[in-house]
């Protein structure tokens, strides 16, 4: 029997999908890649393959859950399977370079960057983008990690140079223009079947970490700052009548290089310049701006995949 079948590293992040299966009767299985056996001389079986591996998979002690799946995906395309978010969508989820190669190549701006292995080409590259303040980030990462905002070099040296240094899992650390906002806030804009479903405000002013998913914000969907407020002000809030002119570009994007599900991120500057900075092809939701909302994107994905599975 065909089924849809789940690629993932994380049990949290796949329940909601899970439930919108079953809520459809859709036969599914589950394939947490870990770790495991994959006999490349077999044949896969008949159904939809949907690719949800993380880039921060290691930090949950799942190292080489991005390079077993990429061997699965492999066999995967071989053997002629539809895949979702196959093996192009994976080098860019574990990239911020190909991601920012890949849209700059889409007519897509980003943040001016330099990518630095070693402590002492970081300092350098600091140097060379000559920007204050900037940022640093991990090239391969996921929820903000690694990202600092650095007023001066030598508070970059500081940190590079002292015992709280974050090194990168794949050894690549982004030194990037920090891209200041009228506002503390960024636009999560949300993708299925490579179509723009929604975007998202999510509040920054308490830090860089992102993850729209409830287990992820849990403990801050409110933000505490706004004390003159009678209402406590929703971390993310999905926007109605939203469609600015550069989801056409965004669509492009991905269907050049086959992307089906994704989350792009994006900052607009003082001037109304538009910067896409991520793109999560792991993308999740967060239930209560959903709610409030009356939109569901894993409902949406489920559906997606059904008809997906039906047409094979």
């Amino acid at each position: 029997m065909k089924k849809i079948y789940v690629l993932h590293e994380n049990n949290e992040w796949t329940v909601h999908l899970q439930h919108r299966l079953e809520e459809l009767q859709l036969p599914f299985e589950m394939w947490h890649l870990d770790e495991g056996v994959l006999d490349l001389s077999g044949e896969p079986p008949q159904g939809v393959f949907y690719n949800r591996i993380s880039a921060s998979s290691h930090t949950r002690d799942h190292r080489f859950a991005p390079e077993f799946t990429e061997a699965v995906l492999a066999w995967l395309e071989c053997h002629g399977r539809t895949v979702v978010n196959g093996s192009r969508a994976l080098r860019l989820e574990l990239s911020k370079a190909n991601q920012y190669m890949a849209l700059n190549h889409a007519g897509i701006a980003t943040p001016k960057t330099l990518a630095a292995v070693g402590k002492k080409q970081i300092m350098e590259a600091a140097e060379r983008l000559n920007m204050t303040p900037f940022i640093t980030k991990h090239n391969r990462a996921g929820k903000g990690q690694g990202v600092f905002l650095f007023e001066s070099i030598e508070a970059l040296r500081v940190y590079v140079e002292g015992p709280n240094f974050d090194a990168p899992v794949d050894g690549i650390t982004l030194v990037q223009q920090y891209i200041q906002a009228n506002e503390p806030h960024i636009i999560r804009h949300e993708f299925i079947n490579g179509k723009f479903l929604y975007g998202v405000k999510v509040d920054t002013s308490e830090g860089f970490e992102l993850c729209p998913a409830d287990a992820c914000s849990i403990e801050d969907m409110f933000c505490p700052t706004d004390a003159d407020t009678a209402k406590p002000k929703a971390k993310f809030e999905i926007l109605s009548d939203y469609r600015p002119e550069f989801i056409d570009k965004y669509e492009a994007f991905l269907a050049a290089n086959n992307v089906q599900v994704a989350g792009i991120e994006a900052i607009q500057d003082a001037q109304g310049n538009s910067y896409a900075y991520d793109v999560n092809t792991n993308t999740n939701y967060n239930f209560d701006a959903e709610a409030i909302a009356g939109t569901f994107a894993m409902l949406e994905l489920a559906k997606y995949l059904g008809v997906t599975l039906a047409d094979i």
